[in-house]
């Protein structure tokens, strides 16, 4: 072997792989539910605590359950999505308050 040659210019060919098209994951929308009996303040706090929103952002998403029967806390891909919603709803759960919170494909 020559000092120029290396095993890849000896007539071996190294072809470039296809890449394989990667696709975005799947978002899911955390929703909750308005009821008569759980409080906009604990509300508020499973927002803040849960989604990391701020207070002015958690009164509004709240007031937005309150007034419309539904809102959308944030759209995450499944897996946080769905841990998220089990948060909320042990939160709910330890406080004794029926807070509905669902997970839908965004």
């Amino acid at each position: 072997m020559s000092r120029g040659d290396s095993l890849f210019s000896r007539g071996t060919s190294v072809q470039e792989k296809e890449r394989e098209q990667l696709k975005e994951p799947e978002m899911y929308r955390v929703v909750l539910y308005n009821d008569d009996y759980t409080t906009r303040e604990f509300v508020v706090g499973v927002i803040m605590a849960v989604f990391h929103k701020t207070a002015s952002e958690a009164t509004r998403i709240m007031l937005d359950v309150h007034r419309k029967g539904k809102g959308t806390v944030g759209v995450y891909v499944y897996d946080i999505a769905a841990t998220k919603a089990r948060q909320v709803k042990e939160l709910a759960a330890a406080q004794e308050f029926p807070l509905k919170c669902t997970v839908e494909k965004a």
